[in-house]
């Protein structure tokens, strides 16, 4: 699709984009924008009052990482576990707090993403230069947001212009090992009631031999990706062409529109016998249409779509071909009861399709819809936060589901705060475990999970450090049933885990860190009652030093994850390692950065998921420009 394609998508198409412009929850106290989160509740509040486990990651943030993906800017944070399958833009998959890795609900510019078929959304194919910030709640969330969000919810905003009038323009471009080669450009018009704005990216790189596995045709057996010896022990490239187009108006006080509009479309190289090339597609449309009625009381309209494609090849023979879509629509409205009390009420609809063309293995046009109404207390008594909220869901496929949680905080002495809350969640199955031949199964009850967590948080104006302990009960997992040759809701889970987040100043160093622990168990019955979860690591820490020096800067981030297994019956040990990354950047003229980066600086060898290998050391080089 063209550009000018995806700008008439955007008139008729849209979702929840802009943040509210009305903190019920808040003081009317003067609010730091990037200290606002809108995750966490659906509603505008700072950081530091959320009753949940929240982190930002703004766009100063990803600059100064020097990061070449989303996968690779998220790794090692609080509660993430990243798994990736040979290096730049090959399939990566997220844990969130030890739940599965489509226990957690992906969202650009409020619009759900994912594909239907695989319940996944596809992260390595998010352009990070598109990005301006991204806000994480880890812990359950489906009491507001329904299925997927039992592990906690991930929210990805889309580059946005300045608030100034007038024409700001920006650019980037860099070259680094591997081949890799970046290049980006955008541009914003602002006028006194609105403006629009474009963003346009390139990726693309020659990559490393993905997978080391194994196949021997004479016995039938191999691990890994199945490489027949000698076809695949090439480099897997990548490329991802981008472009996000955004318009807003303001006629009023009382009115605001708004429509956004990203499209991903790229090629990618991987090892394989059955596949081992796509072309890739990656689109989210959407707008929004807000009223202020009044002080204390505001209702938004937001609509969107997400189309998640994939062509499959052999070679350049067609193999498959994968088209989801998920529409979207939420009218929700804010209401100030009294002074420190709010109310959050509100609709959701959704609709999945998928069509699949193979013709190895037929799968029928398939679409699902679901339906929503969610409320939402937040309330503030004195030193204490209080938040309840309760959701309906009315599914085409399993039916009624009800989820609720509910949240206390308390403020005590010179900067302390403990928080409790308890929440349930659920899961919908996807299209591939309810309809995929040889392996749906249309009887799937949702998985469903309860979630209790206990918090300690201190802030003392210089350091900031939080202590979270959480328990994660998970019924109902969907896995394969050999009784009856299908997926089957069979398996529970039980997890256990803590996390210490730190930030501050150490002399002239800018400090964040992070550890974590981590029991997630296996409670089904049969022979792997009490075995681990695969992929999760026990430990987890990561820590990021930063340093100004006028126009130089200077930055080390250091990884390291403890040893995994790598499945269910917990015999494929995959051993726990280290990175250090460091960067530099220099300030040399006015509005012009160069900055250079090495990733796994000591050239570690290390696999994240067993038989895909990950990169060695890696360096880059890029300018870049940006007017202040």
């Amino acid at each position: 699709m063209q550009p000018s394609n995806i700008c008439l998508r955007i008139t008729a198409l849209a979702t929840a984009l802009s943040l509210p412009a009305l903190a019920f929850a808040q003081s009317d106290d003067a609010k730091d924008l990037d200290n606002v989160v809108v995750t966490a509740t659906r509603t505008a509040i700072t950081a530091d009052t959320a009753l949940a486990a929240v982190e930002v990651i703004d766009r100063k943030d990803i600059e100064q990482s020097a990061a070449r993906s989303l996968p690779e800017l998220l790794r090692g944070r609080a509660g993430i576990t990243l798994v990736n399958q040979g290096g730049l833009g090959k399939l990566s998959t997220l844990f969130l707090r030890g739940t599965e890795s489509d226990h957690t609900l992906f969202l650009v510019d409020g619009v759900r993403v994912g594909n239907a078929t695989s319940g996944l959304a596809s992260l390595q194919d998010i352009p990070l230069e598109q990005l301006e910030r991204i806000e994480i709640v880890r812990g359950p969330r489906s009491s507001l947001y329904g299925a997927d969000a039992i592990g906690g919810v991930i929210q990805l905003f889309t580059r946005r212009g300045s608030g100034d009038a007038g024409v700001r323009g920006r650019g980037q471009a860099r070259v680094g090992s591997q081949g890799l080669l970046e290049a980006s450009a955008g541009v914003d018009l602002r006028g006194a009631r609105g403006g629009v704005g474009v963003d346009l990216a390139h990726q693309s790189s020659d990559g490393i031999n993905a997978c080391s596995g194994f196949y021997d045709p004479a016995t039938w057996q191999g691990a890994g990706c199945f490489i027949v010896p000698g076809t695949h022990p090439d480099r897997d490239g990548y490329r991802n062409n981008s472009a996000t187009l955004r318009a807003d108006y303001a006629p009023n006080e009382a009115w605001q529109f708004d429509a956004r509009a990203l499209r991903a479309a790229g090629h990618n190289d991987y090892d394989g016998d059955y596949v081992d090339n796509s072309d890739i597609v990656q689109q989210v449309v959407g707008g929004s249409v807000r009223w202020k009625a009044s002080e204390a009381a505001q209702l938004k309209l937001s609509v969107g779509r997400n189309t998640d494609t994939s062509d499959n090849h052999v070679g350049s023979s067609f193999a498959n071909r994968f088209d989801t879509t998920r529409d979207s629509a939420s009218l929700q409205g804010d209401f100030s009861v009294a002074t420190g009390h709010a109310l959050t009420a509100g609709f959701d609809w959704l609709r999945d399709r998928a069509d699949v063309q193979d013709p190895w293995t037929p799968f029928p046009p398939v679409s699902r819809g679901n339906r929503a109404a969610f409320a939402q207390y937040q309330g503030k008594l004195n030193a204490h936060d209080l938040q309840a909220s309760l959701r309906r869901d009315d599914n085409d496929q399993f039916g009624g589901k009800t989820t609720g949680g509910i949240a206390w905080g308390y403020g005590f002495g010179e900067g302390w705060r403990v928080t409790a809350s308890h929440a349930t969640a659920f899961k919908a199955p996807s299209f591939n475990e309810l309809y995929y031949p040889y392996f749906g199964n249309p009887m799937l009850r949702p998985e469903s999970a309860r979630s209790s967590e206990l918090s300690l948080r201190h802030d003392n104006g210089g350091w900031q450090w939080q202590l979270n302990a959480y328990r994660n009960d998970i019924d109902d997992l969907i896995v394969y049933d050999t009784a009856i040759f299908a997926a089957n809701n069979i398996e529970s889970a039980r997890i256990r885990g803590v996390e210490l987040t730190a930030s501050g100043r150490l002399g002239a160093w800018d400090v964040r860190g992070q550890l974590g622990t981590l029991d997630a168990r296996n409670l089904s019955t049969g022979g792997n009652h009490g075995k681990r979860l695969p992929r999760r690591p026990q430990r987890s820490a990561r820590i990021d030093l930063d340093r100004d020096l006028g126009d130089l800067g200077f930055g080390i981030s250091g990884i390291a994850e403890g040893a995994r297994w790598d499945d269910v019956a917990n015999t494929l040990r995959v051993g726990g390692y280290g990175t250090v990354d460091a960067r530099a950047s220099w300030r040399f003229a006015a509005g012009w950065t160069l900055q250079a980066s090495l990733v796994n600086a000591f050239d570690r060898r290390y696999e994240t998921t067993a038989y895909y290998n990950q990169p060695g050391r890696e360096w880059s080089l890029g300018l870049r420009w940006q007017p202040r």
